[in-house]
């Protein structure tokens, strides 16, 4: 009975009282539970193909294996449902609360999920490939191993998190925040970095070559880091730990370099500036030595003559 009371309010449905309801395995496609509240339902394997749920209450509401393909989630809030194994391919997860869910084994592909709230959230073996997560809350995920392959995470707030070992080559980072992220081992090739907070963030034995402009890297820890013609101009590298780390033909002008620990680092034809914070005569010499490259060395006040051997 209440089944068919929902299914048969489709153009006027007026707000029911779900809440706990036992709707599992309910045929519901199509349906109107638009503002429904459903706090704590059952709707283990129900049929939700294209139903309206805009503006829903689903919160600790249990939809594992239910099949939510193309239903409107505008505005629904499913802080700490359980969506596991769930279908939800082509559903827009843009603004959603889903802070503290179970999002495990949930085929994500495609999905948007641009400043969606997902703290806390479970997303352990789900699939996130191509899926838009700009925006996104990530605070303190363990992200290492998933599957990311193509996702946009631009601005999404990956600050604690763990990313270690990621593939991330190419992918779009541009202003993310990492800060005090893993992302150890890390392979961030080509990757879009620029104005993204690397702050205290773990880069040892990242590849980051050519995916740095003008990020803040305050702290990180870059030992051994791969950045071969990275372009790190103007970048924040107050403090950064660069011991071992791979220079070759990086380009540094222009980039704050106060506090930088270059011991053991290749800098074969990287190029600096002169004028750059934290740039001493000291220094520059040591760079010099080291193969590096300064194309302002005829104008500047710090011009050293070779050493002699």
């Amino acid at each position: 009975m209440l089944v068919q009371k929902i299914r048969s309010s489709r153009k006027e449905f007026k707000i029911l009282n779900l809440a706990k309801a036992d709707l599992s395995g309910a045929d519901l496609i199509g349906a109107n539970l638009s503002g429904a509240d459903l706090i704590g339902a059952n709707l283990i394997g129900a049929n939700l193909i294209g139903a309206n749920l805009s503006g829903a209450n689903l919160s600790g509401a249990n939809l594992s294996e239910a099949n939510l393909s193309e239903a409107n989630l505008s505005g629904v809030n499913l802080g700490e449902a359980n969506l596991s194994e769930a279908n939800l391919s082509g559903v827009n997860l843009s603004r959603v609360n889903l802070s503290g869910a179970d999002l495990s084994r949930v085929n994500f592909s495609r999905v948007n999920f641009s400043q969606a709230d997902l703290s806390q959230a479970d997303l352990s073996q789900a699939n996130l490939s191509q899926a838009d997560l700009s925006l996104a809350n990530l605070s303190g995920y363990n992200l290492s191993g998933y599957n990311l392959s193509g996702a946009n995470l631009s601005e999404a707030n990956l600050s604690e998190a763990n990313l270690s070992e990621a593939n991330l080559s190419g992918y779009n980072l541009r202003g993310a925040n990492l800060r005090g992220a893993n992302l150890s081992g890390a392979s961030l090739f080509k990757a879009d970095l620029s104005g993204a907070n690397l702050r205290r963030v773990n880069l040892s034995g990242a590849n980051l070559s050519r995916s740095l402009i003008r990020a803040d890297l305050f702290e990180a820890d870059l030992s051994g880091v791969d950045l071969r013609r990275a372009n790190l101009s103007g970048a924040n590298l107050s403090g950064v730990n660069l011991f071992e780390a791979d220079l070759f033909e990086a380009d540094l002008s222009g980039a704050n370099l106060i506090g930088v620990d270059f011991e053991k680092s290749i800098v074969t034809n990287a190029k600096f500036s002169s004028n750059s914070l934290g740039m001493t005569r000291e220094l520059k010499q040591e760079l010099i030595e080291k193969g590096a490259i300064f194309e302002d060395s005829l104008e500047d006040p710090l011009t050293l003559s070779p050493l002699r051997k």
